[in-house]
């Protein structure tokens, strides 16, 4: 069935998806969300050579197998900053899952805690931080910081992640402006659900708000000292969350910040930047292990979540799938896509040997270079295939903007 928020077709779904693999619901999440949010979450900046660059590159590393290692059943618990989870597979932030789901974050957050990963939700959530924790009490979490240019916004945010219990902060750095979405522009795509945030900041100013406002709002000066005045005001840790090179590790870490997020926000912001499982290991060497990594971009395959483990990196993200696995499935939907990365991972470990998490950080890795592809982007008009048209995916034009998807306010 098919909810409507002022006339914008969210899912109402609670159901285990079945896969092969989680490439295949990128093009099954057509049929239940309206074009602009289905290509806000699937696209890329410019070109989207860095988005492909990010899954192609794992190519770049092989798993070397193992034989006698005189071992069976895997077990995928770890633990990350003295929270203890039943994978390393964690959810990355992304904006405005009502886009996806009637019930946004707090469907992705129970899906999370059935699988016992690590939810992480953004500064632009259609829920609230509350909500969400209230359908998981016990469940860990962590909050991405858009630092904005008013403090008493952030003291706002702070002081209800603290009380709604997150364990800390995902500090978004490599996101100052926004990348050149041409997706997006060419659907004309702007927040069709309201982000709790900045409604409860702006009141009903803050309902409908575009993805040119939000960036506006949020900071686009950032230093080492806004790390230091975060954690004071906040009293949370914070992970630097953006890092692409080994010397923005080293300011970060000088900066005082717990952990280092290695990310290019999906190759939704530079083309043409490398992919992030390329600089992973330069990363990794100059943090020396002296505080934990999170790594995300690109990972689509059980065998990636490997590769990065075994090339310094403590927890895995993924995005764009757990989105269409809510759009598709729920809460339900999304603890399937985890499941089915899961399953792949635990092949991985058995034919290498890895009876355990820490055991993939020791696993022998080879490197050999594979060219990367030049193609146009999906989103390019040449590429661009007709879009299906379904009961459960058209907007209702009566209270909405039936161009852009947003609704009307």
């Amino acid at each position: 069935m098919t909810y409507y928020y002022k006339g914008f077709p969210q899912s109402d779904r609670d159901e285990k998806i079945s896969m092969i693999n989680v490439d295949e619901l990128e093009e099954r999440a057509k049929k239940v969300m309206p074009e602009g949010a289905y290509y806000y979450i699937a696209s890329g900046a410019e070109n989207e050579w860095t988005w492909r660059a990010n899954t192609s590159a794992f190519n770049h590393y092989q798993i070397v197998p193992r034989a006698l290692t005189d071992m069976q059943d895997p077990q995928t618990d770890t633990e990350f900053m003295g929270m203890k989870l039943k994978t390393p597979i964690m959810i990355s932030p992304i904006a405005c899952h009502g886009i996806a789901h009637k019930d946004a974050e707090v469907a992705t957050q129970k899906g999370v805690a059935a699988a016992g990963a690590l939810f992480s939700s953004s500064t632009y959530a259609n829920k609230s931080v509350e909500d969400i924790a209230a359908v998981a009490p016990e469940a860990p979490r962590f909050f991405q910081l858009y630092l904005s240019k008013d403090w008493d916004f952030n003291k706002m945010v702070f002081d209800a992640i603290k009380k709604a219990d997150y364990k800390g902060i995902f500090l978004t750095v490599d996101a100052l402006v926004s990348g050149y979405r041409e997706a997006n522009l060419r659907t004309k795509f702007t927040y069709p659900v309201p982000l709790d945030f900045f409604t409860r900041y702006l009141g009903a100013k803050g309902e409908g708000q575009s993805v040119a406002q939000m960036y506006a709002a949020s900071a686009q000066k950032i230093g080492p000292e806004d790390v230091a005045r975060i954690k004071k005001e906040s009293g949370l840790s914070v992970f630097v969350k953006g890092v692409m090179c080994a010397e923005d590790a080293y300011k970060a870490i000088g900066a005082g910040a717990d952990g280092i997020y290695v990310t290019n926000h999906g190759g939704r912001e530079i083309d043409g930047s490398p992919a992030t499982i390329d600089v992973l290991p330069e990363i990794a060497k100059a943090v020396n292990h002296r505080v934990p990594i999170v790594f995300d971009s690109g990972v689509r395959r059980g065998s990636h979540v490997f590769k990065a483990l075994a090339l310094g990196a403590d927890l895995v993200g993924i995005g764009r799938p757990y989105l269409y696995g809510l759009a598709l499935g729920g809460p339900k939907g999304v603890e399937s896509v985890i499941d089915q990365l899961n399953t792949e991972l635990k092949i991985n470990m058995q034919l290498t040997g890895c009876k355990t998490i820490e055991d993939i950080k020791h696993a022998k890795i080879s490197r050999i270079h594979y060219g990367l592809d030049a193609m146009p982007s999906n989103t390019d008009p040449s590429r661009m295939k007709p879009y299906p048209t379904t009961a459960e995916n058209q907007i209702k034009s009566t209270n909405t903007d039936a161009v852009t998807g947003a609704s009307q306010h």
